[in-house]
């Protein structure tokens, strides 16, 4: 009996290991050359000896003019919002501009919080919505936009543009200068968004870190350069408010989609679409620094992978039913191929999970043949050469993403960036797993809810590092 078993089990493990390291092998080499033939046309796209691009460049153009509204959308940040709203206030002294935040009315914590700010500066205005929360943070922003021309209408004037921020945001002094040198040529103006990173938040929160820093340091830049719809990361994003208005008409009075976990995301994909232009600028102040928003991420797995399983869920797939495929029209194939990858995840997740499953039943077989005499299945001549060049492209991932780690946060937290990799393989699969559960109970009950990430008061004490000098 117990032979029988064990020869069971060395079938089990041999057939294991070859199947699902033949799938692994054939995903890795189709994201690998996906991936490998987007890094080509960022290189051949770059220009040699550019210098960063400084805010002073700007000044030969006729900034926009008019105030600004800040959207803040808020559902039980009592902790965080305040502090938010004190930088802000002090980082942005003498601009134009008002701070709406929006909250509800069963969230007596933020409302408490937040009032006493609200009472003494006449900058901020509190929307607080007409039912209990969390509805969803497009709702949200609808009830912002609704209230911003309501006062407009009562008091006579006209904003320029909308700059969306979250409530734990730590905001740049030069942020809203950028904005108005900008908008004066592009409907949405993106800027870097970098994490935070801090003690005991190296691992999990560091692999958002490395992610964005790729992602606005290479992935963005690219589809800026050849014309591409630009996704919103919904902080650090400003509007003129034609845009908001352009789709607010289309929309029936509100620009959000309500019932989507990733508005904002839709927003900028959307309007590209409609050809309106947007820019991803990264861009360096008159004190050498990089204009960029920067915030804390999720420091634990549960965290992450409540948030990232809402991106998932709200961009990979009902994101596809919300803005189907771009047209020839609307970008042509670099913008259906750009909207193939944001939703990829989850097949990107498929072939990871059969990845580890195929090295656990490797390394079963490796520990029956050493312990029990199992005989080793010897992997065919086809598999070793995709084994051999799907683990050169791992590589290679390897290596771009700790380049932009480096270049982001410095060479430490570059290398940190390799073994960190597997924290972000984790979490990528946990997450679509359970991003596969909300859609699916999305089409069954058409709800959706504001599924958003818990924060803690000491997150605004983290200081992240100091960015090098260099153009993106």
């Amino acid at each position: 009996m117990i032979g029988m078993s064990s020869a069971g089990l060395e079938t089990l493990a041999g057939l294991a290991s070859h199947e699902m390291m033949l799938f692994a092998s054939v995903g890795i080499l189709f994201i690998g050359f996906d991936d490998l033939l987007f890094d080509i046309l960022w290189f051949v796209t770059r220009r040699r000896g550019a210098r960063p691009h400084y805010l002073r460049d700007n000044s030969v153009r006729e900034p926009l003019a008019g105030p600004l509204a800040i959207f803040v959308p808020a559902w039980d940040e009592a902790k965080v919002l305040p502090a938010m709203i004190r930088r802000t206030l002090s980082a942005w002294q003498g601009e134009d501009f008002r701070l709406y935040l929006g909250c509800y009315p069963n969230d007596a914590a933020t409302l408490f919080a937040v009032s006493p700010l609200v009472a003494h500066d006449p900058r901020l205005r509190l929307v607080i919505g007409d039912t209990d929360g969390p509805t969803t943070k497009g709702d949200n922003l609808n009830r912002l936009w609704a209230a911003m021309g309501r006062d407009e209408r009562a008091e006579g004037l006209r904003f320029a543009g909308v700059v969306l921020h979250d409530a734990e945001d730590i905001v740049h002094r030069s942020e809203l200068a950028l904005y108005r040198a900008e908008l004066t040529r592009h409907a949405m103006v993106q800027i870097p968004v970098l994490p935070l990173l801090g003690i005991g938040r190296q691992w999990v929160a560091g692999h958002y870190a490395d992610e964005f820093a790729e992602a606005h340091g290479k992935d963005l830049v690219l589809r800026a350069r050849l014309g591409a719809p630009l996704p919103s990361a919904g902080v650090g994003c400003a509007l003129t408010r034609n845009a908001l208005t352009l789709l607010s008409i289309e929309r029936g009075g509100s620009p959000f989609r309500p019932d989507s976990l990733t508005e904002d995301y839709e927003m900028g994909i959307l309007i590209g679409t409609q050809g309106l232009g947007t820019a991803f600028v990264a861009a360096v102040d008159d004190e050498g620094e990089w204009i960029v928003s920067r915030g804390a991420f999720p420091a634990t797995i549960d965290s992450a992978v409540r948030q990232k399983s809402r991106w998932i869920a709200g961009i990979a797939l009902a994101g596809w039913d919300h803005l189907g495929w771009a047209g020839p029209q609307q970008g042509g194939w670099f913008a259906r191929w750009m909207l193939w990858r944001d939703r990829r995840a989850p097949l990107a997740a498929l072939i990871l999970l059969a990845a580890y499953v195929a090295l656990f039943a490797g390394a079963l077989g490796w520990a029956g043949q050493a312990l029990l005499g199992w005989q080793a299945r010897v992997p065919g001549v086809t598999l070793q050469w995709l084994m051999a060049l799907s683990g050169a492209l791992l590589l290679w991932r390897l290596a771009m993403r700790g380049h932009f780690a480096a270049r982001a946060y410095g060479l430490r937290q570059g290398l940190w960036a390799i073994p960190r990799a597997f924290v972000a393989n984790v979490v990528a699969m946990l997450a679509a797993r359970r991003a596969v559960l909300i859609y699916w109970r999305m089409l069954r009950s058409g709800e959706v809810v504001w599924d958003k990430t818990e924060h803690e008061a000491n997150e605004a004490l983290l200081v992240a590092a100091a960015l090098p000098l260099r153009a993106p």
